[in-house]
């Protein structure tokens, strides 16, 4: 079946259509409805039919990625902020899953989710993903999709030996010449006879010797000069500030929590804003003041669960201590405007994650580094309304973050 026919089942049956490849489990021996179920009791029933079994932390790290697979973004600026995060995912790996060179289950699955947008790539846009393109590559090889995926066709450079070869006879060549010149001149020197010409070749070879010292000098100077501009170049070349560059944006800098509003009340003195008391799992609640006060009701924001960032540097607004930032969801002109809402099961101070990247949240953000102002560019809600940044969805032990205001902006 192609691409676009792949598209056309629901993303669920392209996720357990992949997984019956893989375990080569018949369709038919399955549930009826299993589609339906939710994606760990789907998981759960596949490798109890394929009489599989899989450790705990083997089994959540693959269920992580299907529930990825499942929030993969159709939207082409989010699918392509997906794409490139999971280029760099790829960039020291070759599975998703594991150490090691086999494919997991959850290499199908993704495999699956991101084959209709890699097939429709340009070769402009293949090339600045190198890593995925080499891990589609690989999988398409490892693992059977029978006819339910197109084959990718990705197009490989191929090394011509025969200009190896080449440039190895000419460089032989080269050596041979210089091999029969050095022989000449050994031998041109060893016919001379006269004293004075004897005089001649040791006042000649005293002053090769000190040419060539002052040549060597010259030579440790010239090299030190291009040693020091090839580093000042390695510094500022495009890649370190590629690498740089994304560090900076990287949302691990962020820690992302799940709180519940346990209070909330207006700001005395600030209309625009409202002043909540969440539990983030610490021993004392954290407050934090938010601009919401036109958008929703102290009643409306109390009892109910947000997403916060809780590692911003304290300060106070309007002379109210705040601890932490509260995300909301914004449509274009900021006329509807909501806190993003975790979804029922996941806990208060739990960390949300981002499938693929990984790392250690910033003790306290750094307000001059403007942080949170190169990384907020890049949060948004997909055409569905799941929370992302560059497309990879808010996770939580319960499934992803989300807003009734799709395609939102995300501050």
């Amino acid at each position: 079946m192609a691409a676009n026919a792949s598209t056309s089942v629901s993303r669920k049956q392209l996720i357990l259509s992949a997984l019956c490849k893989y375990f080569s489990l018949d369709p038919k021996s399955l549930p009826e409805n299993i589609a339906g179920d939710e994606v760990t009791s789907l998981y759960s029933t596949v490798l109890k039919s394929a009489k599989k079994d899989a450790a705990g932390e083997v089994k959540d790290g693959v269920v992580n990625w299907i529930r990825y697979a499942e929030g993969f973004p159709t939207d082409s600026q989010a699918c392509s902020g997906a794409l490139k995060g999971l280029n760099e995912t790829l960039v020291d790996v070759s599975v998703l899953l594991g150490n090691g060179f086999t494919p997991s289950e959850a290499d199908a699955v993704v495999f699956a989710a991101v084959h209709s947008s890699v097939i429709g790539l340009s070769n402009s846009d293949r090339q600045k993903l190198p890593h995925l393109l080499r891990w589609v590559d690989y999988i398409q090889n490892k693992v059977d999709f029978g006819d339910i995926l197109e084959k990718i066709v990705i197009e490989k450079d191929k090394f011509d030996f025969r200009k190896l070869d080449e440039l190895m006879g000419a460089k032989n060549a080269g050596k041979v010449e210089i091999d029969s010149n050095a022989k000449k001149t050994v031998q041109g020197a060893k016919s001379a006879e006269k004293p004075e010409a004897d005089l001649n070749t040791k006042k000649s070879d005293a002053g090769v010797k000190a040419a060539g010292d002052e040549k060597i000098t010259s030579d440790k100077k010239a090299d030190k000069k291009a040693d020091k501009k090839a580093t000042e170049e390695k510094k500022k070349s495009p890649e370190t500030e590629a690498v740089e560059k994304d560090k900076e944006v990287s949302v691990s800098l962020l820690n992302i929590q799940v709180g519940l509003v346990r209070k909330a009340w207006k700001h005395p003195s600030a209309d625009s804003l409202l002043v909540e008391e969440i539990d983030v799992g610490e021993a004392k609640l954290r407050q934090v003041v938010s601009g919401l006060a036109k958008y929703i009701s102290p009643e409306e924001l109390t009892n109910r669960h947000v997403v916060l960032i809780t590692n911003v540097k304290p300060g106070k607004l309007r002379d109210v201590m705040s601890q932490g930032l509260v995300l909301c969801a914004s449509n274009e002109d900021h006329t509807l405007v909501e806190p993003l809402l975790p979804p029922q099961g996941a806990k208060p101070g739990e960390r949300v994650s981002f499938s693929g990247i990984d790392g250690k949240p910033e003790d306290v953000l750094n307000p001059k580094k403007k942080q949170l102002d190169k990384i907020t560019p890049h949060l948004f809600t997909d055409d569905k309304g799941v929370a992302t940044f560059k497309g990879i969805p808010f996770m939580t032990s319960a499934g992803p973050c989300t807003s009734s205001i799709p395609k939102a902006t995300i501050k």
